[in-house]
């Protein structure tokens, strides 16, 4: 009887030391308080850079007077106001050279911009 009060004695002592070197992490976290007014949030503004089947830039909707690098830079730069931030969207017709995207999705980085995606268009016959 007094090995097993030993072991229970043992075992109780071992418990105690062992939890106080557990600790619990915590994260402080700040939740944003809500407001009562509705709000609703703008859509971020987007570029759009097209290309036609002949190979024209459409830059917002607007043709590029031609399709040389500098001008497409130019008119991102300009459109973009210097913010690479914003998303892009490339859009090509389907017999659209895949150089001419290329060349798109190469100034645009070059620029900055990381959120580049390529639109596609279902056909309406499928």
């Amino acid at each position: 009887m007094t090995s097993l009060i030993d072991v229970v004695l043992l075992l109780l002592i071992f418990f105690m030391v062992s939890t106080s070197f557990v600790k619990q992490s915590q994260i402080n976290i700040s939740l944003p308080q809500a407001q009562s007014s509705a709000f609703v949030e703008e859509p971020p503004e987007q570029l759009d850079i097209m290309i036609t089947a002949t190979g024209t830039y459409l830059v917002n909707g607007r043709a590029l007077i031609n399709n040389r690098p500098e001008t497409i830079r130019n008119a991102l730069q300009k459109v973009s106001a210097g913010n690479s931030q914003m998303p892009l969207t490339i859009s090509a017709d389907a017999n659209a050279k895949h150089q001419h995207v290329v060349t798109a999705m190469d100034i645009a980085g070059r620029l900055g911009f990381t959120q580049i995606s390529i639109a596609t268009v279902n056909d309406p016959g499928e």
